[in-house]
């Protein structure tokens, strides 16, 4: 195999109704009520010390569906106040929204005051949105104790209900939602489902491609309450992964996207950008990009990557440590070089979507076979597990760790998702080298929402062969501090002045809406250690 998909890495390890009907959509739309114009719910993102976004999508008649390119252009009123009653409104206005934009519409509310609370809704017709609840960013300057963050990644509708977001939405401790990608999956009904169970259809049933597909899918994930309920109850910051157009995307396509029958990756690519631009709380750019940095006084900056659209095609072997293969892309990554070594908080976390820290099975590293290495085939890290990750674009990440250690750029904490797994990572500066290679950074990587893992894949109970692997795992790569392969769930980002935990939490059957959710494991890095213990 040329490379690995996340599958094939969790097989390695371990060795209806149909959604979004006009009736369905439009039940009680009779009175022009709330339901009937919002039924995709309010969100709100991006938060700065003065600004945040705010989002909505209406339905201004029956057929106006996601990606129907039906029903008239309207005006959208929308207020922000300080009180949930909206009797103190500080902003409002009016935008026009129509079928050119899917009846998406975002706002960039400017003039608010820094970590402030404040409550938003829209209007058309003389009815109002659900209202949401959202937060302004410390001031620049501002000495701030802690915050907590959610962290999710990879919540797969057809795998299960978002039962993690639920969870989240009931906490009142949090001041946002970090989410590391793949926020939606491209793929059809029954071709990456619950350990092969289909628990809610997807729509449209075939794989999407074209714009209207996006937008539909969109807007199914958006039918879903717990997912509508964590958009409106805290502030998300948000970056995709591959999913979000296909599996292993890269610059130039995508493993799961044939130009022969698929037609050219760029429409593929144009058609689902604009649909994640047009349905997310996200501030873009001018020219698209979406990697971007948010900070929160002088406790913390938050770095967001994009790892998808500069990136080299995956590859395997020794093609590995090609210098001139890329994950993050020349201007990208001089762009977060130059702001981890600006940065004038106290931690440095970095949305990273896919692992940097190595992970190898199974192989001696190349340094310690000298020039038998380069016969054997044995790239400098040891045989990568999962060449969609860092591990396949070995010299940015020495470039990038490299950085840290030569500016003495301490508290850099990753943030991870993708693999639908739950580690705790030491991140050295060498691969293959543990502990005689210092650890630069740490890495928590967070669960799936719903997306297989190692027993749903092999269809066996959980717990009865992950731990095996898991200790080959920790044994063969020694800054690996801890990893759980089954669980689904989600993380909370506890950051400090003094330390960052992690709190993973695990949900006891992905498949139920009402599942419960129990604390899995807690590790922690204190400023300045650069490694991780558990808690």
């Amino acid at each position: 195999m040329n490379r690995f998909e996340r599958r094939d890495f969790l097989r390695a390890a371990g060795a209806g109704v149909a959604g979004v009907t006009a009736a369905g959509l439009l039940a009680g739309r009779a009175g022009a009520s709330q339901t009937a114009y919002f039924q995709h719910g309010v969100a709100s993102g991006d938060p700065l010390p003065d600004s945040v976004i705010l989002w909505t999508r209406v339905t201004p008649t029956p057929d106006a569906l996601p990606g129907s390119g039906r029903g008239p252009a309207v005006d959208v009123g929308w207020q922000v106040a300080a009180d949930a009653r909206f009797e103190q409104v500080v902003a409002s206005g009016s935008v026009r929204t129509g079928a050119d934009r899917d009846h998406t519409l975002k706002v960039d509310v400017r003039g608010l005051s820094a970590a402030t609370g404040y409550h938003y809704r829209f209007t058309v017709d003389g009815v109002s949105s659900p209202a949401g609840r959202t937060l302004t960013a410390p001031a620049q300057d501002a000495d701030v104790a802690g915050l907590r963050f959610g962290v999710a990644s990879c919540s797969n509708w057809e795998a299960g209900h978002f039962a993690a977001y639920r969870h989240l939405a009931a906490r009142d401790d949090l001041f946002g939602i970090i989410h590391l990608g793949d926020y939606i999956y491209e793929y059809g009904t029954g071709e990456f489902a619950a350990g092969g169970r289909v628990v809610r259809p997807n729509v449209p049933v075939h794989e999407i491609l074209t714009l209207a597909d996006y937008r539909m899918r969109h807007g199914l994930y958006k039918s879903d309450p717990d997912l509508r309920a964590l958009h409106a109850r805290h502030p998300w910051m948000i970056v995709w992964d591959d999913h979000e157009v296909a599996n292993d995307a890269w610059s130039g396509g995508a493993e799961n996207h044939d130009p022969a029958t698929e037609g050219p990756w760029a429409a593929r690519l144009a058609a689902s950008r604009q649909a994640y631009y047009e349905w997310m709380p996200v501030r873009v750019r001018a020219d698209g990009a979406i990697h971007r940095r948010l900070r929160f006084g002088r406790l913390a900056e938050l770095t967001l990557l994009d790892l998808r659209s500069h990136r080299s095609q995956q590859a395997s072997g020794v093609a590995v440590d090609d210098p001139a293969r890329t994950i993050t892309g020349d201007a990208q990554m001089a762009w977060l070089k130059a702001g981890l070594s600006a940065s004038q908080t106290r931690w440095r976390l970095v949305g990273n979507s896919v692992m940097i820290s190595p992970v190898a099975l199974g192989a001696l590293p190349a340094y310690l076979l000298g020039p038998l290495a380069k016969l054997l085939g044995i790239p400098d890290g040891g045989y990568a597990v999962n060449a969609d990750q860092w591990d396949g674009y070995t010299a940015d990440r020495r470039e990038l760790l490299g950085h840290l250690r030569d500016g003495r750029i301490d508290n850099t904490v990753f943030l991870t998702g993708d693999i639908h797994t739950s580690w705790a990572n030491d991140v050295p500066l060498t691969a293959a080298t543990y502990p005689l290679s210092p650890s630069v950074a740490t890495e928590f990587v967070v669960p799936s929402v719903t997306s297989d893992n190692i027993d749903d894949i092999l269809k066996v109970p959980p717990r009865s062969l992950s731990p095996v692997a898991e200790g080959v795992l920790r044994t063969t790569n020694r800054h690996v501090r801890e990893v759980e392969l089954d669980s689904h769930g989600y993380g909370v980002l506890d950051v400090q002045q003094a330390r960052v935990r992690m709190d993973w939490y695990a949900l006891s059957d992905r498949t139920r809406a009402d599942t419960d959710s129990s604390l899995l494991m807690s590790f922690a890095t204190t400023s300045g250690s650069q490694r991780i213990v558990r808690v």
